[in-house]
């Protein structure tokens, strides 16, 4: 859809939208009547950039709390591989330790649910002179567990990995071969050159990350919400601004993208051993989610 198209639609939803529900006759109210209403945008758009490359964003006021399960998300299957390939995807969890304190802070009773949060949803199109060239939809709050077995990964993975001297650095994505990538990865580790994935030298399969806590490390032992959580569709490389201002911008391939921020440090033999997943079902289906 271009942008002309755009501007046709608009004014028709809007039109649409308040003819159906706007039957009233309208009349003009105080300046004192208005002085006690307050109120904030369901919907807001955004426009930025320049003629040349231009972003949309619409973002919707509102919150959720969830606790989800997906069996099988591929995304940008080609035949000959997938973007992204994650099996029994799921956001948000199951408590089983009642005296555990969660990413949000809280304890939960035991068999609780420990939603996974997220905030003012948005949709943004990228544009290239005048022609779309990029999707994404994100959240530009969110916090909470997002589990599942990756065995194929495009984009970026906000983790940190604790070298042989203790220092924390970020995690890099391998492919199959132990090539570092962005693009269809397959393992993690470190960015080394002692790092060997095919021998699990400081690298192991993204599969044994069975959960990750999506969200910022506010090194105080806390948990913020995480600002660039999105999955991302391109015909050709886009670079996405960032959620806030000052926001550092985001290099996505052409293909899918999925840019996963987490509050995760993990040692090298965490990644070794792997990380379980947290409970996402109340029924033992022999799945590994109970």
């Amino acid at each position: 859809m271009n942008r002309e198209a755009l501007k046709c639609v608009a004014p028709a939803l809007f039109v649409l939208t308040f003819s159906a529900t706007a039957q009233a006759e309208l009349q003009p109210i105080s300046e004192k009547e208005m002085g006690r209403v307050s109120g904030q945008a369901m919907v807001a758009v955004d426009v930025d950039g320049t003629d040349t490359n231009r972003f949309t964003r619409v973002t919707v006021g509102m919150d959720a709390e969830i606790q989800t399960n997906i069996d099988n998300v591929v995304l940008g299957d080609t035949g000959d591989g997938s973007d992204v390939k994650i099996a029994q995807l799921s956001l948000g969890h199951i408590s089983t330790d009642q005296t555990k304190v969660q990413l949000d802070g809280q304890t939960y009773a035991l068999n609780e649910i420990v939603p996974f949060v997220g905030s003012d949803p948005y949709f943004e199109l990228a544009e290239r002179d005048g022609e779309v060239v990029g999707f994404r939809m994100g959240l530009n709050q969110a916090r909470g567990t997002l589990s599942g077995d990756i065995t194929s990964f495009s984009g970026n993975l906000g983790i940190e990995l604790q070298d042989a001297s203790g220092n924390p650095v970020a995690a890099q994505l391998f492919d199959a071969t132990g090539a570092a990538t962005h693009t269809r990865a397959t393992h993690i580790g470190l960015d080394d050159a002692a790092t060997d994935c095919s021998a699990g030298v400081q690298c192991n399969a993204l599969s044994n990350l069975k959960t990750l806590n999506i969200g910022t490390n506010n090194e105080d032992g806390t948990v913020g919400f995480a600002k660039e959580l999105f999955v991302s569709f391109q015909k050709e490389a886009v670079q996405w601004q960032g959620n806030t201002e000052g926001g550092t911008p985001i290099d996505a391939a052409a293909g899918v993208f999925l840019n996963v921020p987490t509050a995760m440090r993990l040692d090298l033999q965490t990644l070794e051993q792997g990380v379980p997943r947290a409970r996402t079902e109340y029924i033992d289906r022999g799945l590994g989610l109970f």
